[in-house]
């Protein structure tokens, strides 16, 4: 009898662990083809960015297209080369991460302190005003954007970068996950803990909460930057006269891409792929930048004591 019962063990353990190994590998196969997806559009983007006008318009065949060329450094030169009163890759390269940094940083720590007060704080109309804010997120930026524009000529702010920077202090979006993150992950004890200790309310937030809170900063920077770098719409509303009467080029790296798409006649399809590739660099780098701070968060969330 005990010898049938370990036979039935045995089997019941082996299909066990059958059914854990073939569910691995099926999730194991799911992840690498949505890698692929993900990573195949970037692949043959740099591939682009390798070839000359004529090799991307005349390219057929699966296999050549996925082999690279040897154009890179040749389409890079002509991209920097290419300099007029309009277009400047390095212009737009500065003018972008201006506008990206500064714009970053007020989204993400400001969020975070409306988040902190917002949880820490008791007061009236609390979930009133949370409320409100998730109000806001639901309303389409095109909704506003003739009315924004209109009250920046009246305050004489067009054609400069405060416009595209100061608002960004206003992130909804940001303000919710913030807060839903410090639910979960963050003990009100440790405020008051600080207060008995003597700490101000200002020192509280910046050295405590904001270290606790890296991980949700670093996702939400990571989002903050790359909708700004790629930010088309409200640079090209704001920036009416983006030569300043020809002084300063205040256009942004995707409105210099713009003006390379602007001809059909005379596009240079190699340049606009090296422009392409070239501007998602500063996005891998703060992925790679900040990364760390979201691995650190969820390897220190998973120790228990």
């Amino acid at each position: 009898m005990s010898s049938m019962k370990s036979v039935y063990g045995d089997t019941a353990k082996d299909n066990y662990s059958f059914k854990i190994k073939l569910k691995s590998g099926i999730l194991l196969a799911w992840m690498i083809i949505l890698t692929i997806i993900c990573l195949l559009p970037i692949y043959i983007l740099i591939l682009n960015a390798t070839r000359t006008h004529g090799e991307i318009i005349s390219m057929t065949g699966l296999g050549k297209l996925l082999v690279p060329s040897g154009h890179l450094g040749e389409n890079i030169k002509n991209l920097s080369t290419k300099t007029s009163e309009d277009f400047s890759l390095l212009i737009g390269y500065k003018n972008s991460l201006i506008i990206t940094v500064f714009a970053t940083f007020l989204t993400v720590f400001f969020s975070a302190m409306t988040a902190y007060g917002i949880q820490v704080y008791e007061f009236k109309l609390k979930e009133v005003s949370y409320t409100a804010i998730l109000l806001v997120m639901m309303v389409p930026v095109q909704v506003t954007s003739a009315g924004f524009v209109k009250f920046m000529i009246n305050l004489k702010l067009t054609n400069s970068f405060v416009p595209l920077i100061i608002p960004a202090v206003a992130a909804p979006a940001v303000v919710y996950f913030m807060r839903s993150y410090m639910k979960s992950s963050f003990p009100l004890d440790i405020v008051e803990a600080a207060r008995i200790d003597g700490s101000s309310e200002l020192r509280t937030f910046l050295t405590i909460a904001i270290p606790m809170m890296k991980p949700a900063i670093a996702v939400q920077a990571i989002f903050a930057f790359i909708a700004n770098w790629n930010n088309f719409y409200t640079p090209n509303m704001i920036l009416i006269d983006p030569n300043k009467g020809g002084t300063t080029n205040l256009r942004t790296l995707p409105m210099m891409l713009s003006i390379l798409q602007a001809s059909q006649k005379t596009a240079d399809y190699g340049m606009i792929y090296t422009c392409i590739a070239l501007g998602i660099i500063p996005i891998i780098i703060a992925y790679i930048a900040l990364s760390r701070f979201i691995i650190a968060g969820v390897a220190l969330g998973g120790v228990k004591e």
